[in-house]
């Protein structure tokens, strides 16, 4: 497993037998907490834009971005995707991006298909490197308004220039997008859920999702704030749609910078003993 060089901001990493790229910003993993962005199904490193190094300067921390395969500059991915595809990344792929970036003390900040990879990781794996997580706007169960809106894009993607708009983010565009749609558009996915993930999530969890998502409704916030055993802070932001880092960054980064702030401070407090 090759590691990641913190110092040249740039590189590769390489995780379930792809390389994937990737980028830091802010202090390396021995001298900070690490925030760990897991993008959405369409992203990449690139598709995040300046929301990583905002996020270093607003929290003091360290963000690592990387790209999963089949996205951004990463290897492909072989087609079709199973339908358990972001189990597989996060008990596959995810550690080891951890391991070869070095990373200490985590907290995973997840878009999308990002943040259901975060949930599934922080209540499968139990790994004590992980501290907390940020999830905005999760998905744990389909819904037929998200199917429709995915429905959309297959259409856009065939009938428009949403190809050579993503060519200029991701090396093989078919790859990506097809990799994504063909699953969740696939009939069994329709029974697709990871819900029963959030009864054994044991560490404080931020969920942010947009009033207007037009991939989820508010049910998908409420799963977590019902089941989850740890702290569940939410937020639920106005004049905002799928994408809360980009529809509202102020608000988003204020909401993300509190709750790494209050992680900290938890993380060295000195215990008292009478």
């Amino acid at each position: 497993m090759s590691g990641f060089d913190w110092a040249a901001r740039r590189g590769m990493i390489e995780a379930g037998g792809k390389r994937l790229e990737a980028a830091a910003w802010g202090p390396p993993p021995d001298a900070a907490t690490t925030l760990v962005l897991l993008h959405e199904g369409l992203g990449c490193v690139a598709l995040w834009r300046d929301f990583p190094e905002r996020l270093a300067e607003a929290t003091g921390l360290g963000v690592l971005a990387y790209s999963r395969a089949g996205y951004g500059q990463s290897d492909p991915v072989e087609l079709p995707r199973p339908l358990d595809y972001m189990t597989r990344e996060a008990m596959g792929s995810l550690p080891e991006v951890l391991d070869a970036a070095g990373v200490r003390r985590a907290i995973l900040v997840g878009h999308s298909d990002g943040a259901t990879i975060a949930a599934i990781y922080a209540g499968s794996a139990f790994d004590p490197r992980v501290r907390g997580i940020a999830l905005m706007a999760p998905h744990f169960f389909t819904e037929d308004m998200g199917l429709a809106e995915i429905a959309k894009a297959k259409t856009a993607f065939a009938d428009t220039d949403m190809r050579a708009r993503m060519a200029k983010y991701h090396r093989d565009p078919d790859n990506a997008f097809h990799g994504w749609n063909g699953a969740w558009l696939d009939p069994g996915f329709r029974e697709w859920s990871v819900a029963d993930v959030i009864d054994y999530i044991r560490v404080p969890v931020l969920a942010i999702q947009g009033a207007a998502d037009q991939y989820g409704t508010l049910a998908q916030i409420r799963e977590i704030e019902d089941r989850c055993y740890a702290p569940v802070d939410v937020a639920v932001l106005d004049d905002c749609r799928h994408s809360p880092h980009l529809d509202q960054p102020e608000t988003t980064l204020a909401h993300l910078a509190e709750f790494c702030a209050r992680l900290e401070r938890i993380e060295h407090e000195e215990v008292q003993v009478a």
